[in-house]
């Protein structure tokens, strides 16, 4: 391992750890570490799943494992977990297991009218089944099949669960159950699933939240990438639901232009993972990825099928694409080049679509990862489509030179006023658009 990828291994920790901290610090003792094999059997999909999407295929009790020092006393997360599998439909039209966690809060929603409920989408996470965010938000630290996997995301869930809100969060197609690999950034996949996270959450028994509640998008990240689609996929694959508001932070609208600002950087590795999320569902792909890649490029798609955040630093961190494609030029260069896997990442472009809810897109203006020209792009094209969009770029000086560092921190210091946002359309306030300044704004 060199320098710079060790020096990128510890400012990833640091942007991740830094979220819990700015909440009072979760801490984690040997009972908040979940070891390999533990529950592993709920996530095995059944051979046949109900017909209606959004219906709840098996549930479990779980803790919730993550301890907030207050007050000189631990205190778990205010709410209780059930573990929740649930049936979807995927980009290709199929029944598909989704497991994912619904989180009962203990506080008491203060707002007007019923109890809300966040569905929620992480942010990356990776594709094996050991990243799966039910996982971490049981053990803060899962360690499962040499893998290791940290639940970054807990802050942001406690403070919506802290406000009275009830939250879902789904695992996202593939990440947890164990009968196929995540479809990394698949547009219609992540959107299902978020859509029918809430309608599973919504069909629970013994529950605060009704039909009648509010329902509120919120991620960051992928996640904002698919609450992004959900967004905006929402008017015709759940129409039912009471959706009210999402905030979509750093998303990844425009993959081809994502593919090429993370290149090269801590997150390289990420770019296999969207590939083989595409040719889950194109078999006719493949003689082009075939082409675009070397042995070493074939060998690490393999390889990038089993994998969490810290494996794909650890083994691409840095890395440069050129050194995976037959061509020696970067990844992005070769497909651009490609009329059928150009037309392939346009597929899961965000952006072709009307929300019919208000919706936030925020980006940090030197996000190192996740361009901020595509995220901004995406305010442009809903704002082109008639949609009240508040556009919000996080003023930043300069990149971090990929990592990820300006990408991670608008995550953090950006989540009190999101949820702020989300929360005053949850209570039914209304919105301005800023659209007509988005051209003038950075």
């Amino acid at each position: 391992m060199n320098r710079t990828t060790r020096a990128g291994i510890a400012a990833l920790s640091a942007a991740l750890g830094l979220g819990s901290v700015l909440v009072a610090g979760p801490s984690v003792n040997a009972a908040d570490t979940t070891s390999a094999g533990a529950g592993t059997s709920f996530y095995d999909v059944p051979s046949t799943l109900p017909a209606q999407d959004g219906t709840v295929v098996k549930t479990e009790a779980m803790k919730l494992g993550i301890t907030f020092p207050q007050l000189g006393k631990d205190t778990k997360l205010p709410g209780t977990a059930t573990r929740i599998m649930y049936k979807s439909t995927d980009d290709g039209g199929q029944p598909v297991g989704v497991s994912g966690t619904y989180i009962e809060p203990s506080k008491k929603w203060t707002g007007k009218g019923a109890r809300p409920l966040v569905s929620y989408s992480v942010g990356t996470q990776g594709v094996a089944d050991a990243c799966a965010p039910s996982k971490t938000l049981e053990s803060f630290l899962n360690v499962e099949d040499n893998k290791f996997m940290v639940g970054y995301e807990v802050p942001s869930i406690y403070g919506l669960l802290s406000k009275g809100i009830a939250v879902v969060v789904t695992d996202y197609v593939g990440l947890g159950t164990t009968n196929r690999v995540h479809t990394y950034m698949n547009r219609r996949d992540q959107a299902h699933a978020v859509l029918d996270a809430a309608r599973a959450a919504l069909s629970l028994p013994n529950t605060s939240i009704s039909a009648a509640s509010p329902i509120g998008l919120y991620g960051y990240s992928q996640g904002g990438g698919a609450a992004a689609a959900a967004a905006e996929l929402a008017p015709t694959y759940a129409p039912e639901l009471n959706l009210k508001g999402a905030y979509a932070g750093g998303p990844p609208a425009d993959l081809f232009k994502v593919m090429e600002s993370i290149d090269g950087t801590l997150l390289t590795g990420a770019i296999p993972w969207a590939i083989n999320a595409m040719a889950t569902y194109r078999t006719d792909l493949h003689p082009y990825i075939g082409k675009l890649v070397n042995a070493k490029g074939a060998a690490y798609l393999e390889k990038a099928k089993d994998q969490c955040i810290v494996d794909t630093v650890l083994a691409a961190g840095f890395t440069k694409t050129s050194t995976w494609t037959q061509s020696g030029k970067a990844a992005s260069v070769d497909v651009g080049k490609s009329p059928e896997l150009v037309a392939a990442v346009d597929h899961n472009r965000i952006g072709k679509l009307k929300p019919q809810v208000p919706v936030m897109v925020l980006t940090g203006t030197k996000d190192d990862a996740v361009a901020h020209g595509q995220a901004k792009q995406l305010a442009v094209d809903w704002c082109g489509r008639g949609a009240n969009v508040t556009y919000k770029p996080v003023t930043q000086l300069f990149s971090s030179g990929g990592l990820l560092l300006t990408h991670m921190t608008p995550m953090i210091t950006e989540m009190s006023s999101s949820q702020k946002w989300l929360v005053e359309r949850l209570e039914g306030k209304s919105v301005t658009s800023n659209c007509s300044a988005v051209s003038r704004m950075q």
